[in-house]
């Protein structure tokens, strides 16, 4: 049963858990701690809400604790020099230093590099919280309600994050096109 939840939940926890840390490795050590603690606490799991709902909420808080304590400190990778990558302006919590990997699905597969790109810079460029928001509705599947439980937000800020989120993406989707479009 826990094998099954691992291999269902814990590449969508690693998406979610990389909109508050800065590399792929904090979120790796993010979701593998979440699965201690789930671990370790399932005996306080009190039902009041679903398992996944619950692990979320987890995942949260220590995806939250971990970007907070990495935005106070500089990674040693920013002090490297003589042909090492170097420190720039995505090197924050809130940006990227390179696009996440993309995920295959059908959709995927069928939509060109360069759109796909286009999509991760516009969700890349999302505040954090529009960024979860539409990483959990849009891409884990998860309801209104456990978005609002998982992020302890109201239902109202949940709509208002999600339609802000979509319309930015979708924005930057309709100016890309517009600027290709072909002249009949």
């Amino acid at each position: 049963m826990f094998a099954a939840l691992l291999d269902t939940w814990s590449r969508g926890m690693l998406r979610v858990a990389r909109s508050y840390v800065s590399t792929d490795h904090s979120a790796e050590e993010v979701v593998q701690d979440t699965w201690l603690a789930v671990i370790d606490g399932i005996g306080g799991f009190e039902r009041r809400s679903s398992v996944k709902t619950w692990i979320f909420r987890i995942l949260v808080n220590t995806a939250k604790k971990r970007g907070v304590r990495e935005s106070r400190t500089l990674p040693w990778s920013a002090f490297e020099r003589d042909g090492g990558p170097a420190a720039g302006p995505g090197d924050t919590p809130d940006g990227w230093k390179e696009p996440p990997a993309a995920w295959v699905t059908p959709e995927g597969a069928a939509l060109a590099s360069e759109v796909r790109g286009l999509i991760a810079e516009a969700l890349g460029r999302l505040p954090p919280r529009q960024r979860i928001v539409i990483a959990l509705r849009d891409v884990e599947g998860c309801s209104s309600d456990e978005v609002c439980e998982i992020l302890e937000i109201s239902a109202a800020n949940q709509r208002v994050l999600l339609h802000r989120a979509r319309a930015a993406v979708r924005d930057r989707l309709a100016d890309y096109f517009e600027s290709v479009k072909q002249p009949d």
